[in-house]
């Protein structure tokens, strides 16, 4: 699966792209989410806190199942003005 991070998430974590090998046991973007936290220290201080996710370019919440999924996102909350 192609992860891929941006803006303060990408800064944290020192890359903008990753291509991973999931555990079976990885089935929603929340679950991916968390994996990730935990895989060094680098991706918990990126990944901390709330996060934006997006799949296949849209947006999504923790619920989302990731089967037959090529690509996500994370960045921080944005804002319009």
């Amino acid at each position: 699966m192609r992860v891929l991070y941006f803006a303060a998430v990408r800064r944290s974590i020192g890359v903008g792209e990753e291509l991973l090998d999931l555990p079976e046991n990885i089935k929603t973007a929340g679950d991916l989410l968390a994996w990730l936290r935990n895989k060094d220290e680098l991706h918990e201080a990126g990944l901390s806190g709330r996060v934006c996710i997006a799949v296949n370019q849209e947006h999504v919440d923790e619920n989302m199942r990731l089967d037959g999924v090529e690509e996500v996102a994370f960045f921080p909350p944005v804002t319009g003005g």
